[in-house]
């Protein structure tokens, strides 16, 4: 069969978006670890505060990571599940019209995978 852009636009935009993710969550563990190691939040409060900023770092991470494995097979045109979920994982706002774009492409382009 022939290749079309679509795979690698998919691929293209799912890497972008989850690489974004990651940053994002890799930005919101720093904050939460400043902000909770400044002395800014009353002791009482700081395990509380360490565990939210945990709860939404650790997931963002994850999708990220999820995401750009994805793009990954999108661009080498193998397993299209994997490909689809990277899709869907880059659907994190403010991110998300990338995300959108990227499952069109990944389905239009469903029959160039392995």
């Amino acid at each position: 069969m022939e290749k079309t852009w679509k795979p690698t636009t998919a691929g293209i935009l799912s890497i972008i978006a989850g690489a974004l993710v990651m940053l994002g969550g890799i930005i919101v563990a720093v904050v939460g670890g400043s902000i909770t190691g400044l002395g800014a939040i009353p002791m009482m409060v700081f395990p509380l505060v360490t565990r939210i900023f945990t709860l939404i770092a650790v997931p963002l991470i994850i999708l990220g990571a999820v995401a750009v494995a994805g793009g990954v097979c999108a661009l080498k045109r193998r397993k299209w599940g994997v490909a689809l979920a990277g899709s869907i994982c880059a659907l994190v706002p403010p991110f998300s019209i990338l995300g959108i774009l990227s499952i069109i492409f990944v389905a239009l382009g469903k029959g160039e995978f392995e």
